[in-house]
C-alpha cells in the first residue's frame, strides 16, 4: 500500500527519543585507531572475538550485569567497500534487538547512503511467506533527513513488492489497481484504455501484443497526472506483466524470471510515489503499457507489419521484442504533450545485461548535458548507472526496407543500442529523453537488496531531477 512513510516499523527509524546504545561504524583502515579509544577491557574483547571490521562483522559489549552497552560493526577495507554498497546493512540482521544511534565520523553523501541501506534492510516479501523482519532499529542521524530518505524506502518497497508478486496475481488488471490506489493516496488523477478501446483511440501495437490475452487480462494504457505547476516530467514504464515470447516463446529457461518484465512500470510506479509523497514541484505524467503477451489464434506474428500511433510502420522479425512496441505508443502518446523532459524505464534487453551484468543499470539520453548529472547522481545516492550511446550508424540496422522499422535486427550485435534507437524514434519532439535499460531483479542476496525484485535508476533520476530539468 503507498503512504508517506513506510508502514512496516523495520522501514522506519526509530523515534529519536528512543532510548539507544551506539554503534560504531569502524573502517578496517581504522581499526587500531578505534581500538585504541576504548576501555582496555573493550579493546581486548574485541581483538578475542576476532573483530577485523570487515564488511558485516559484528562485536557486542555488554556491562558487567549483561546488559548491552553499545556494538561495533565493520565498514570494510577501501576496496572491499569499492566492490559493493551498504556495508552498514551487512550487520543488520546479525545485531540484536534494540535501538541504537550511528557513532561514526560519516557525513553527506555516504552517511546517507548507508542509513538508507539500512532501511533497506528490514525489507521482506511476505504476501505468501512469513519473512521475519529484523528486530535491531537505528535512530535517524543529526543532518540526515530522515523523511526524505523514508518517502524514498517507500517508493522503493512499492517497486520491489510489485516486481515479485507473481503474474497470477499481477496481470495488466492487477497492475492497473495498483497504479489507481497510488493516485487516489495521492489525489492523482488517472485515465485507463483498455481492450479494443486501444484501437479507437489509436494504441495499436500496445493493443497488438496483448491481444492474445484473456479478457480478464486485456492490454490497457495506464495514465496517471498529478501536480499543477513546475515543469512536465513524463514517466513512461514497460507494464509487460508476463512475457511468454509469443509465437517466438521463449525455452522454459528463459520464462522463468518472466513476471519482472514488468519491472519498468514496478519502477515508474515507485518512483511516482516518491515525487509524490515529497511533494516536489513537478508536473508528473506516468504512462504505463499493460500487457500480458500470450500465445493465443489471434496473437501477433513474426512478418505482421503493424501501424503505429506514431503513424510509422514496424515489421515484427521476433514477437519476443515485444516490451519496444507497447513503449512505443506510450512514448508517442508523451512526446505529443509537452514534457519538458521523457523518460522511460524497461526490462528491454538481454544485451544490456550481456553488457554490463545485473548491477549497473545503462541509459541512453538525447543530449549529452544529461549524462553528468545522472552519472553523478547515481554515485552520490549509490545507485549506479551506466551511459550507453544513442549511436547513429547504427540506424540502419532497424530499417528493414519493407517497413520503416523492424524490431529485431538479425544478427544480435548492439542489441541494447539498436533497441533504445527504435524507442527514440517515437521521441521525435521532446528535446530531453533518457532511457533506462534496466534488470530490475538481484539474483543473488545482497547487503540491502535480498535475492528477487529490485529498483534501479529510480533514485539517482530522483536526485538529478531538478538539474535535468533545469537544463
Amino acid at each position: 500500500m503507498p503512504s508517506d512513510t513506510p508502514e512496516t516499523p523495520s522501514l522506519r527509524f526509530a523515534p529519536a527519543s528512543a532510548p539507544s546504545v551506539p554503534l560504531a561504524f569502524v573502517a578496517a583502515e581504522s581499526l587500531e585507531q578505534w581500538l585504541a579509544t576504548l576501555p582496555a577491557a573493550q579493546s581486548r574483547f574485541a581483538r578475542a572475538q576476532g573483530f577485523t571490521a570487515g564488511i558485516g562483522a559484528t562485536v557486542v559489549f555488554a556491562d558487567d550485569e549483561g546488559a548491552m552497552t553499545g556494538v561495533a560493526v565493520g565498514r570494510g577495507t577501501a576496496q572491499a567497500r569499492a566492490r559493493g554498497r551498504f556495508a552498514l546493512a551487512a550487520a543488520r540482521a546479525a545485531l540484536p534487538a534494540g535501538v541504537y544511534h550511528l557513532d561514526s565520523d560519516l557525513a553527506g553523501s555516504e552517511l546517507e547512503a548507508e542509513v538508507l541501506g539500512w532501511l533497506f534492510a528490514g525489507y521482506r516479501f511476505d504476501r505468501y511467506h512469513a519473512n521475519a523482519a529484523p528486530k535491531a532499529a537505528l535512530c535517524a542521524p543529526e543532518g540526515v533527513d530522515a523523511a526524505r530518505i523514508e518517502a524514498i524506502v517507500a517508493g522503493e518497497c512499492l517497486t520491489r513488492d510489485l516486481i515479485n508478486t507473481p503474474a497470477n496475481d499481477m496481470g495488466p488488471q492487477e497492475l492497473e489497481e495498483a497504479a489507481v490506489h497510488l493516485a487516489n493516496h495521492f489525489g492523482a488523477s488517472h485515465l485507463v484504455v483498455k481492450g479494443d478501446d486501444l484501437l479507437a483511440q489509436n494504441f495499436p501495437m500496445i493493443h497488438a501484443v496483448g491481444r492474445a490475452a484473456v479478457p480478464a487480462r486485456a492490454p490497457r494504457l495506464i495514465e496517471l497526472n498529478w501536480g499543477d505547476t513546475g515543469p512536465l516530467l513524463t514517466l513512461v514504464g514497460k507494464g509487460v506483466c508476463f512475457d511468454t515470447g509469443g509465437l517466438n516463446i521463449k525455452p522454459g529457461a528463459s520464462m522463468g524470471l518472466m513476471k519482472k518484465d514488468m519491472g519498468g512500470a514496478a519502477t515508474v510506479l515507485g518512483l511516482a510515489q516518491m515525487i509524490m509523497a515529497l511533494k516536489m514541484d513537478i508536473r508528473l505524467r506516468v504512462l504505463i503499457p499493460a500487457v500480458e503477451n500470450a500465445i493465443a489464434g489471434d496473437a501477433f506474428r513474426p512478418g505482421d507489419i503493424l501501424q503505429s500511433r506514431k503513424g510509422l510502420t514496424v515489421e515484427v522479425n521476433n514477437t519476443d521484442a515485444e516490451g519496444r512496441l507497447v513503449l512505443a505508443d506510450a512514448l508517442a502518446l508523451a512526446d505529443a504533450g509537452e514534457s519538458d523532459l521523457v523518460v522511460s524505464f524497461a526490462t528491454l534487453t538481454g544485451a544490456a545485461r550481456v553488457a554490463v551484468g545485473p548491477d549497473l543499470a545503462p541509459f541512453f539520453a538525447s543530449t549529452s548535458a544529461l549524462v553528468a548529472p545522472l552519472m553523478q547522481a547515481g554515485e552520490t545516492v549509490a545507485d549506479p548507472l551506466w551511459n550507453l550511446p544513442f549511436w547513429a550508424p547504427y540506424e540502419t540496422m532497424i530499417e528493414p526496407g519493407i517497413a520503416d522499422l523492424d524490431n529485431a535486427p538479425a544478427g544480435g550485435m548492439a542489441g541494447a543500442i539498436t533497441a533504445a534507437l527504435f524507442l527514440k524514434r517515437f521521441v521525435t519532439d521532446t528535446p530531453k529523453y533518457v532511457h533506462f535499460d534496466i534488470y530490475g531483479w538481484c539474483p543473488a542476496a545482497k547487503p540491502a537488496r535480498p535475492k528477487g525484485g529490485v529498483g534501479q535508476g529510480a533514485r539517482a533520476l530522483l536526485d538529478a531531477l531538478p538539474e535535468l530539468l533545469a537544463r
